[in-house]
């Protein structure tokens, strides 16, 4: 299947997923739940199913994964949004659960994602191990070791007396961007137990590639194709990698992870096209 639909499938169906399994809650805690989910690329659920189809994984245990990841990287933007983090109006092209809502409200709907997420993981996986894995990964991807801890640097950095450097804004975004999409291209070996050796390299690569693709999305994008607010890093006089490598010295840092993450998948040969696919389409997207 070409990769633009695999990947609207992807992005569909995980949310519809979600929204089924929150289907028996009412209020507005729950309807800001499948609120959040709504609207976005579904790609750290795409890269799960692929990785689980290379690794011949159950597409249910699969369907679990996706979901768990896509569960918390909502969570994820709709604790960003807050007035205490980003404070944004917009989210992919809609007003952020706390416009739409309140501040409260948001709070909860994302602590609810966030537990979501790990009742889905805790049920992906062949065997008990592979379900354990599952949820030990996930919450080290997610805490201080990961997102958690790579967006609180990125907020220590807004006051910070002087800017980062290149080597800090990588290890950075290696937590906040990066933790989450390497976990998601790593769930089909980890859910087979399998080596996850060359789809974490790839995972890695394409993670980095994937936030100075956001960098420069946030100088050239237009809001209304990004769904969000742009230009708000150089107006904070924040340190990014095109402030740090410029506009084309970032665009070939990035065409140069892709490769990188590409070669990685040569032990699946041609069974990984669709994966080298989405590399290319992470640096070349619009959104």
């Amino acid at each position: 299947m070409p990769f633009r639909e695999a990947l609207e499938q992807t992005a569909e169906a995980t949310a519809v997923g979600i929204k089924v399994s929150t289907e028996g809650y009412r209020g507005d805690v729950a309807d800001a739940m499948r609120y959040a989910v709504e609207g976005g690329k579904g790609l750290r659920a795409f890269f799960v199913y692929q990785s689980a189809h290379l690794h011949k994984v159950n597409p249910i245990f699969a369907r679990m994964a996706a979901e768990a990841i896509e569960c918390l990287h909502a969570y994820s933007l709709v604790h960003d949004d807050l007035p205490c983090m980003d404070d944004d109006d917009l989210r992919r092209g809609q007003p952020t659960v706390h416009r739409k809502w309140d501040e409260a409200t948001a709070v909860l709907a994302g602590d609810a994602l966030q537990a979501l997420a790990f009742e889905r993981a805790s049920s992906a996986g062949m065997t008990d191990e592979a379900r354990v894995k599952m949820v030990l990964t996930l919450a080290q991807a997610a805490g201080i070791g990961g997102m958690v801890g790579g967006q609180a640097a990125d907020i220590a950095a807004e006051t910070a007396t002087a800017p980062l450097t290149l080597d800090q804004i990588i290890a950075l975004q290696a937590g906040k961007t990066g933790a989450l999409i390497t976990w998601a291209c790593t769930a089909g070996p980890t859910m087979a137990q399998d080596d996850p050796s060359a789809l974490r390299t790839y995972g890695d690569k394409l993670g980095l590639a994937f936030q100075i693709a956001d960098d420069i999305l946030d100088v050239e994008g237009d809001a209304a194709t990004v769904g969000k607010a742009v230009g708000k890093d150089e107006a904070a006089g924040k340190a990014t990698f095109v402030s740090l490598l410029g506009l084309d010295g970032a665009k070939s840092r990035a065409d140069e992870l892709v490769e990188s993450a590409c070669d990685a998948l040569s032990v699946y040969g041609k069974a990984a096209d669709t994966l080298r696919d989405a590399a290319r389409f992470v640096v070349n997207r619009s959104h």
